[in-house]
């Protein structure tokens, strides 16, 4: 699909901010223009490259990997530089920014770096180097945010900023991520009390982008990170940004709008910079953050891969993932996939209504718990919950409590299974501890009482370099992961605007075709189960070895990537 001829500007949103603000959008219009423009102007000189083929992403907290002495992010560059090396291009930084709680995710002010991670400074050494994704909070702000302390004090600048309790509010039918009360009350300096929306907790207070200030306020953060050096910005928690009654307050028109008019405005200012909506959502609501795959999201997360990759390990049966994967194609020319199969957060399930069945579902609650790990729910508007996701480190998922155990196994499984992504249509993304290999964090989790911080341990730079040389389980992680994603990045068929088709040759098999018809074309193959796997029908060079199969032998969690040639 090619893009539609520009548009100027203002004609561009307009429609969309007049849908926002139907009785002052001529207004709300030339202010967001003239903004877009201040930055632009700042960001003339700067090119920002699409994605390609070689394209790899490492999400990270910018004090995953910390030295004694040193500026944890100033750590992450050294570590990328000394240990990493080009095989991942892109950085995402998880939040950077001062925060009070959810490691980050409240976060206190948008524009500064957090002191105990480092400097601007620090983030401009990584970005020289690495495309750099930054996470951009704009559903919510730390109950200590001075934007907060402005609105409960009655500050004219921060009037309308947030979401107070109306009686004439109808939040019956609001969809809640958390089981926590949807309103806390915070006290006002005068003694009096002010009920606030609270989407994800106490210390997370919703924004109000219903006041046009709030939008243009939160519109100067976003570009303002384009000119700090991000190539992208993840849009947090996004489906919830815009509030109104008697409805879900979630995936709501006016939030499409919001995210249609920053699309515009980074195309404007900083032509190729990309933005990322996380909306942890059953897959068709998902993806409808595309929009026409030219005015919306560029990348929309692929929320359905890393349960139905695991749900494939876990059952021995690719049928599922298969029958899905077959759905999903190519965007445009401009929007892909964010494919990924752990991150900072747990496993999420809700992409898996309409896919999994409750009894496969609960076989993965099953698999969860018998490592120790936790489950986190949901509340429903009925007021029963539902299973959000599996808290547990993924590569440790893959395997049962007795493999986990043997490095080998847990080394053979991590790779199959990110074969599997690196292989798939779209950017894939990689979480910093399955790039090294780490187990999940089962102190860190119990004693915070923190489910998620099961899959967020800080680690020692010095000790971590070297476990990579002489642990037998992060080494043959480290190295084997590094393989696939060299290997990747010097074939033009994983285009993340390419092509896949895929083949139903063993149901234990998942295959997928990609590059079909080119020079490049290479059919990747992953067998899910313990067992040898013939496939008679598979010949060529498995690229990833440089051995030749006709036909193609799989050992048990095995993948080739293999060229016809």
């Amino acid at each position: 699909m090619s893009a539609p001829p520009p548009r100027d500007l203002a004609d561009r949103i307009r429609p969309l901010v007049s849908l926002l603000y139907p009785d002052r959008y001529d207004d709300v219009v030339r202010d967001l223009v003239a903004l877009a423009d201040r930055h632009a102007a700042a960001l003339a000189d700067r090119h920002i490259e699409p994605p390609t083929h070689g394209t790899a992403c490492l999400i990270t907290y910018g004090d995953g990997i910390r030295r004694s002495g040193e500026a944890p992010l100033h750590t992450l560059a050294g570590f990328l530089d000394e240990h990493v090396g080009d095989v991942v291009s892109d950085v995402h930084l998880l939040p950077m920014f001062p925060w009070t709680s959810d490691d980050g995710f409240a976060v206190v002010d948008h524009r500064q770096v957090n002191p105990a991670l480092g400097s601007w400074k620090d983030v401009a050494e990584i970005a020289a180097r690495h495309s750099v994704m930054f996470d951009f909070v704009a559903n919510h702000t730390s109950s200590s945010s001075p934007w907060f302390a402005g609105w409960l004090a009655g500050d004219p600048a921060y009037d309308g900023f947030y979401v107070e309790k109306d009686p004439d509010f109808d939040d019956s039918r609001v969809v809640r991520p958390r089981t926590t009360p949807l309103y806390h009350p915070f006290a006002r300096p005068d003694g009096s009390k002010a009920w606030a929306w609270t989407t994800f907790g106490e210390d997370q207070v919703d924004v109000d982008v219903r006041n046009p200030r709030t939008l243009l306020e939160l519109t100067d953060v976003l570009l303002g990170y384009l000119a700090r050096g991000a190539s992208a910005v993840r849009l947090d928690a996004i489906g919830f940004l815009w509030k109104e009654s008697g409805t879900a307050c979630l995936h709501l028109p006016q939030t499409h709008a919001v995210i249609k008019v920053w699309r515009a405005l980074v195309d404007h200012a900083a032509p190729g910079a990309l933005l990322l909506t996380e909306t942890n959502v059953p897959h068709q609501e998902n993806i409808s953050y595309f929009g026409d795959g030219h005015d919306e999201a560029n990348l929309v997360y692929q929320f359905a891969l890393p349960p139905l990759v695991l749900h494939s390990f876990v059952a021995e049966s690719t049928v599922r993932l298969s029958t899905w994967a077959a759905s999903v194609g190519p965007v445009s020319d401009t929007a892909t996939w964010f494919n990924f199969l752990a991150s900072h957060d747990g496993i999420g399930l809700r992409a898996t209504e309409g896919i999994l069945d409750d009894s496969e579902r609960d076989a993965l609650v099953e698999r969860t718990r018998a490592h120790g790990g936790r489950v986190s729910w949901s509340g429903r508007p009925d007021g029963s919950r539902a299973v959000y996701e599996l808290n547990l480190g993924y590569l440790d998922a893959l395997c049962t409590v007795a493999e986990a155990g043997d490095p080998e196994v847990v080394a053979a499984k991590c790779l199959a299974a990110h074969s599997i992504l690196f292989a798939f249509l779209g950017v894939p993304a990689v979480y910093y501890h399955s790039l090294v290999g780490s187990p999940p964090d089962l102190e860190g989790m119990v004693t915070s009482r923190i489910n998620r911080r099961i899959n967020r341990a800080v680690l020692d730079a010095d000790r971590l370099a070297a476990e990579l040389r002489e642990d037998p389980r992060r080494r043959a992680i480290f190295d084997g992961m590094r393989h696939l994603l060299d290997v990747r990045r010097r074939h033009q068929a994983f285009s993340p605007f390419g092509t896949q088709r895929v083949e139903h040759l063993d149901d234990r098999v998942f295959a997928l075709v990609r590059g079909e018809g080119t020079a490049d074309e290479l059919r990747c193959v992953t067998n899910v189960s313990g067992h040898p796997v013939t496939l008679p029908s598979v010949a060529g060079t498995d690229v990833l070895t440089g051995t030749a199969c006709a036909p193609l032998v799989l050992g048990p969690w095995q993948s080739a990537w293999v060229s016809p040639r």
